[in-house]
């Protein structure tokens, strides 16, 4: 199938709560989507296949760094580059929008989502002890950032 990358919407909101509850312990609700809309430092894409989304990655840009705050795909179309070509429009953006670094949390445990991130120019920095709940997990610190000369380091 094939999928285009576009800018939240309003009308993405209720399918994308549903794709929570199936993904994450403490998933976030249609108001929290919603609310994305209405901040100008928030800047979050949509993979959508035939109009319905099938994934989502976003970032809060504060200066000139922007905290990834979630990349996650339907289960149903996961391994397809989905995520991947998610995150590659994101930093795109950033990009355009003059970020510098990108950094990110993600649970020690989840390996494809580790590795993808490293494809991206990640690297490990540090770790949050209990950083995730339901189940209780440390957290992996990634950052990637630009050398002065515009290269990644």
């Amino acid at each position: 199938m094939e999928y285009r990358i576009v800018p939240l919407e309003e009308k993405h909101a209720p399918v994308l709560a549903q794709m929570e509850e199936k993904l994450f312990s403490l998933p976030w609700s249609r108001k929290a989507f919603e609310e994305l809309l209405t901040h100008d430092y928030c800047h979050y894409l949509v993979a959508e296949e035939a109009g319905v989304p099938v994934g989502f990655a976003g970032m809060t840009l504060l200066g000139d760094e922007g905290d990834v705050d979630k990349v996650m795909v339907d289960p149903e179309h996961q391994r397809q580059g989905i995520a991947d070509a998610l995150l590659r429009e994101l930093f795109a953006l950033g990009e355009e929008l003059g970020a510098a670094a990108y950094t990110l949390e993600v649970r020690v445990s989840n390996e494809p989502a580790i590795s993808l991130y490293e494809k991206h120019g990640f690297q490990s920095e540090g770790v949050r002890p209990r950083f995730y709940e339901k189940p209780v997990e440390d957290a992996l610190i990634m950052w990637k950032r630009r050398e002065k000369n515009g290269s990644e380091e």
